[in-house]
């Protein structure tokens, strides 16, 4: 007997689209045939919805410990849940930070009984840390996240000296954020000194500047190649960066590029309407740099979609524009708004699925998970394809109670998700008494 059978369901996996059913038994798929009509214990006949894996977001701040205020670890991977999010890699930039193995422990034993979707973590640099890099267990942290630029404290990494040993001695791959902090400063000065307090998150675009990107961004392509590194940069915002990666299928790169959905989304335009809140490091560009970054992703430069959710209280994003934090809320919305890009005839199903599932899992070596395979667990997210979704206050799920996108009606939703074989999230409604996650393994 089976667990849960899905049946009548449009399956997107590893570039094509096959009418099937899935059937599930314990945490797993057992079975994908065009017709399964064996006795189980639930069946969903899903009308000809689009299945598709369940995203791996790669890049979210969960921000606990530490800042819960903002969100936490349960409330946030509740909100991706809706989003059709079944694991996430969360970041470093907690308090305390997660530069030591111990700290990453604790991030695991605090998941463990707090995450509703699948789990890792990002262990940090500093430039003092080698030698915990060094230590890391490959097979329990998802990757070593190096903030070159917009950080602070021991966060930011600007030590040549420790880059070099970063790239040539860390067992994990390397992901950066990349902006170069002395082009930044010099920039906020020249801007501060020309519109004194009338600088706004108009102007945030214009410090952190195409200039401050490709800088760092170029240095660590160099390092890569350098010590032949793994690495994988993440958050790309510029069309002049795209001269930096190379076209083509994942498999056998070893410098990888990323792109997050609001960088695709907006463009400078929408800072006179949204403000602070769509101000994020780095910094949403130009409308020539957002048709650049999704040209690249058609053609294969760019490798994987993420949303590098990063959630601030509405009061912390209504102060002036110097002392707001950078960062906006997305794991809820990001497939909604890819949703929106397959509606404009911009994007495939199949290139979506590939883009925020298989790559990721290929490119981190996730075990059994990424695709719809027997034998890879039951993460699911079932598309309802022509059904308007407005974001409201009433709806959204993040901690921060905001999103930038309240008011604003996608053209899809998301049906249901399936996390390890259960029933997650239907029909507007999170689960009750849910399983937690697992901890991510992967195969190095």
């Amino acid at each position: 007997m089976y667990d849960l059978i899905l049946k009548n369901c449009k399956v997107v996996n590893e570039n094509k689209i096959i009418e099937s059913d899935i059937a599930i038994k314990n945490d797993r798929i057992e079975q994908l045939a065009t017709s399964v009509d064996v006795e189980s214990k639930d069946i969903i006949d899903l009308d000809g919805k689009f299945v598709i894996p369940g995203l791996i977001d790669d890049q979210v701040h969960f921000r606990e410990p530490g800042l819960t205020h903002k969100g936490d670890i349960a409330t946030e991977s509740k909100a991706g849940l809706a989003g059709g999010v079944t694991s996430f890699f969360e970041m470093p930039n907690v308090n305390p930070t997660t530069t030591t193995n111990e700290n990453l422990t604790k991030k695991f034993e605090l998941a463990s009984s707090r995450s509703l979707s699948n789990y890792s973590f990002h262990l940090g640099a500093s430039n003092s840390n080698i030698e915990e890099i060094k230590k890391v267990d490959i097979n329990q942290a998802a990757a070593l996240k190096v903030f070159m630029g917009a950080s602070f404290g021991e966060m930011l990494v600007d030590d040549l000296d420790a880059l070099d040993d970063i790239f040539n001695y860390s067992p994990l791959i390397v992901v950066t954020h990349c902006e170069d902090q002395n082009t930044v400063k010099k920039n906020e000065e020249k801007y501060s000194q020309k519109f004194g307090d009338n600088l706004s998150a108009e102007h945030h675009h214009l410090i952190r500047d195409v200039d401050s990107c490709y800088l760092s961004s170029s240095l660590a392509v160099d390092l890569a190649k350098k010590y032949d590194s793994d690495l994988h940069v993440f958050h790309l915002t510029t069309e002049k960066e795209m001269e930096l990666f190379t076209a083509g299928k994942i498999g056998g790169k070893k410098i990888t590029a990323e792109v997050c959905v609001h960088h695709m989304y907006f463009n400078e335009s929408r800072y006179a309407d949204l403000g602070n809140q769509i101000k994020c490091n780095p910094s949403i560009k130009f409308e020539t740099d957002r048709l650049a970054l999704i040209d690249a992703l058609l053609n294969d430069k760019i490798d994987i979609i993420a949303t590098d959710h990063a959630p601030h209280t509405w009061e912390e994003k209504s102060q002036s524009y110097p002392k707001a934090p950078a960062g906006l809320p997305l794991v809820q919305h990001g497939m909604q708004i890819l949703m929106d890009f397959y509606h404009q005839d911009i994007l495939s199903l199949e290139k979506i699925v590939q883009k925020t599932s298989h790559n990721v899992a290929n490119r981190f070596q996730v075990k059994d998970r990424g695709y719809i395979r027997e034998g890879y667990y039951a993460d699911l997210a079932v598309l309802d394809i022509d059904k308007p979704y407005t974001v409201s206050n009433e709806n959204i799920l993040y901690k921060c109670g905001w999103s930038p996108f309240n008011g604003h009606t996608f053209q899809s939703s998301i049906f249901m998700t399936v996390v390890n074989g259960n029933i997650a999230f239907r029909n507007g409604q999170i689960s009750d008494n849910l399983p937690f996650g697992m901890q991510i393994e992967f195969d190095r």
